[in-house]
């Protein structure tokens, strides 16, 4: 008795296929995070009592060293990149959360390029960090920091870069990450440093050197002190004032751009993203 043979055609992994890939992650990212409202609050809970409580304390020791500026306002650059970054490092621990729960797998078996998975989950912790950010911008006019049009288009411009960055740096990680506990130990002993010596909650002048060196090194640093660049490009202070919270990043006293510091962050972001996509085609 002859058996009939049935072919299977698999779909090629076309443009087309890719695009639809990165676009159905993405969607499930906002999804996922919508979804959550828990995590959605716990993102915002620490960076605004930095911002309103830490902030003030503060504010009142410094008081007469900067006259005429709410130290609030020099920490509100740094607090917006807190909430970023946190809310794209938990965007890419779900991956580890997929793996245990064998999510992952069923999108590595898709015929779909797997860097299409990696770049829609980028795209998608980008998206849901900037949103998160977007909150804490609503906020701005409570510290001094005038809503002007231009000033939170550059901030979410800003806001985005460095969310792709920290995802994709979160992504090359958690794609060896066999469970959630031993991600998030090493993104707290590799974050929390970076943000510490990133300047978004001291100034950058006057550093020990040992210190200055420390936080010239750290690549946080780039994607903070755009944003700082832009909120005190909008504010009305003293020349002494801007160099004492303002002072941007120097390399042997050369002053480093922002277009040069916002193009270090994205080339530190695509590194990023080409190894967590050659990391994911060695994962079975």
């Amino acid at each position: 008795m002859a058996t009939e043979v049935v072919s299977v055609r698999v779909p090629l992994r076309g443009t087309g296929h890719n695009l639809r890939a990165i676009k159905v992650v993405l969607h499930r990212e906002m999804l996922r995070f919508l979804n959550d409202r828990t995590r959605m609050a716990s993102m915002l809970i620490q960076p605004v009592l930095w911002l309103f409580i830490m902030g003030t304390g503060l504010g009142t020791l410094v008081q007469g060293s900067i006259p005429g500026v709410d130290f609030r306002t020099f920490m509100y650059p740094g607090m917006i990149s807190m909430t970023v970054i946190m809310t794209a490092m938990f965007s890419a621990g779900s991956i580890v959360w997929d793996r245990e729960f064998g999510f992952l797998r069923e999108m590595l078996v898709a015929p779909v390029g797997r860097g299409a998975i990696v770049i829609g989950k980028c795209l998608g912790g980008a998206v849901v960090a900037t949103g998160q950010g977007v909150i804490i911008l609503a906020l701005a006019g409570l510290v001094g920091v005038p809503y002007d049009p231009v000033l939170m288009l550059t901030l979410l411009g800003e806001m985005f870069l460095a969310a792709f960055t920290i995802t994709a740096f979160g992504t090359t990680f958690a794609a060896r990450m066999k469970n959630m506990q031993s991600f998030f130990g090493m993104m707290q002993m590799a974050i929390m440093p970076m943000m510490f010596l990133s300047g978004a909650m001291f100034p950058l002048a006057g550093l020990p050197s040992w210190l200055h060196v420390l936080t010239t090194i750290n690549p946080l640093t780039y994607a903070v002190d755009p944003m700082r660049q832009a909120v005190f490009g909008h504010l009305d202070v003293t020349p002494e004032v801007n160099a004492m919270l303002n002072p941007g990043v120097q390399w042997f006293g050369w002053q480093v751009p922002v277009a040069l510091e916002l193009g270090m962050v994205a080339l530190v972001g695509a590194a990023f993203l080409g190894v967590a996509i050659a990391q994911f085609r060695r994962t079975d």
